[in-house]
């Protein structure tokens, strides 16, 4: 397990320079872009590996294993981002135990969080947009974004955050995440004063990401190695 967490170790300061040269390349605050270590399908070992190396995001996909692993790291200060698709089946679990979901794209799962999330507490939110039509993948079309974000900021403990997309896989990443960024700002008069997230980017592309201004990026397979 040592020479595994020393791996991850070194993997997570890899990222963080290539965050800062991106960053840096393109005028911007390195600090103002959070590293999300994805650990779907990662052991709770190598998640306490990428928290001792500073570490603070980590995002989950499948409920079921997330649960386990934040019930097994509760004593860890971290964020837990929710980043798979949301069946109406899971939304309580998942408003009790994430501070941010990034895949709201309708109405019913967004009511559904907010019905389910504990009195007190405000659900972060990042709506899921399809910004390259892709049929594969979730998410609201461009052009219903605005309409949904009406909707959404209705919701007494739902708090509009921001955009998130998933692109598809020949899709320029340069392209693909300058569209969100256009719709990002496009919405931002209407979204309140908590708009302020872009999550964008994965291990093979947060660089183009940055550029196009992603706050939030979402690496998995570089800092963990292959899914198992």
């Amino acid at each position: 397990m040592h020479s595994i967490s020393s791996e991850v170790a070194e993997n997570v300061r890899r990222i963080r320079e290539q965050i800062v040269a991106a960053a840096n390349s393109c005028g911007r605050d390195p600090s103002s872009i959070h590293l999300i270590a994805v650990s779907k399908r990662k052991s709770a070992g190598l998640i306490r590996a990428a928290f001792a190396a500073g570490v603070r995001d980590f995002g989950e996909n499948y409920l079921q294993e997330s649960l386990e692993k934040i019930g097994d790291l509760r004593d860890l200060d971290v964020a837990w981002h929710f980043i798979g698709s949301i069946q109406s089946n899971k939304t309580r679990p998942i408003a009790e135990h994430f501070q941010w979901v990034h895949t709201v794209s309708s109405e019913k799962i967004a009511r559904r969080l907010d019905q389910h999330c504990p009195t007190g507490k405000m659900l972060n939110i990042c709506l899921q947009v399809n910004v390259d039509g892709d049929p594969q993948k979730a998410g609201v079309a461009p052009e219903g974004a605005p309409a949904l974000l009406a909707r959404l900021k209705t919701l007494p403990q739902i708090r509009p955050r921001g955009l998130m997309t998933i692109l598809r896989q020949d899709s320029d990443p340069a392209e693909g995440y300058a569209r969100l960024a256009r719709l990002w700002a496009q919405l931002r008069n209407d979204a309140g004063p908590d708009w302020d997230s872009l999550s964008m980017g994965m291990s093979g592309d947060f660089q183009a990401a940055i550029a196009a201004g992603a706050t939030h990026v979402r690496v998995g397979t570089a800092i963990f190695g292959a899914r198992d």
